[in-house]
C-alpha cells in the first residue's frame, strides 16, 4: 500500500478509517495493474495517466469514485459533474458490497476514460485556433502596413509646381 494513501487514512475517524482500508485493499486486491497514489489530495488509482477510481472523506462517511463510472449502466452508481464520473457513498464499511465493488473495479480496469487525451486534443484545438486567429490579425496588419506604405510613396511623390 502507498505510504501517502496510508497517511491519508491515518488522519480520520476510525469508522471514515475502517471504510477507507477495506476500499482501498479491494481496488489494490481488485485492480492490481492500476497504481494509486494521492492525487489533489485524495487517494487515486491509475491506469497509466488516467484516473480510474478513488475516494474521499466527507463529514459523513466516504465517497467512492469512479471516473468512468457513468459509462457502466450501474443503477447504485449516481453521475457526478459534467464528465463521465459516477459515485456512491459509504457510511459503513459494512455497506461496501464486495461482488458489486469488484464488478465495479472490473469495468473500471476496462472502460477508462481518455481524460489525458481528450484534454491534450483540447489544448491542442484551442492552440490552433489561437494561432490562427492571430495569423488573420498579422495578415490584417500586414495589409494595412502595405497600405499606408503605399500612401506615403504617392505623397513623397514631387508634385508639379502651382501656376500662378
Amino acid at each position: 500500500m502507498n505510504d501517502a494513501i496510508t497517511a491519508y487514512a491515518s488522519k480520520l475517524d476510525p469508522q471514515r478509517a475502517d471504510i477507507c482500508a477495506n476500499l482501498c485493499g479491494a481496488i489494490n486486491e481488485l485492480l492490481p495493474q492500476a497504481t494509486g497514489r494521492v492525487w489533489h489530495g485524495i487517494p487515486v488509482w491509475f491506469m497509466g495517466e488516467n484516473p480510474v477510481v478513488g475516494y474521499t472523506a466527507r463529514k459523513q462517511g466516504v465517497m467512492l469514485m469512479f471516473w468512468s463510472g457513468q459509462n457502466f449502466a450501474e443503477p447504485e452508481l449516481t453521475a457526478s459533474g459534467s464528465f463521465h464520473m459516477a459515485q456512491i457513498p459509504y457510511n459503513d464499511a459494512s455497506e461496501i458490497n464486495r461482488e458489486k465493488l469488484a464488478g465495479w473495479l472490473s469495468k473500471a480496469g476496462t472502460i477508462i476514460w481518455d481524460m489525458v487525451g481528450e484534454r491534450n486534443a483540447f489544448v491542442a484545438k484551442r492552440r490552433a485556433e489561437k494561432a490562427k486567429a492571430k495569423s488573420k490579425v498579422r495578415a490584417k496588419a500586414k495589409v494595412k502596413a502595405k497600405a499606408k506604405a503605399a500612401a506615403k510613396k504617392v505623397s513623397k511623390k514631387k508634385r508639379p509646381a502651382r501656376k500662378k
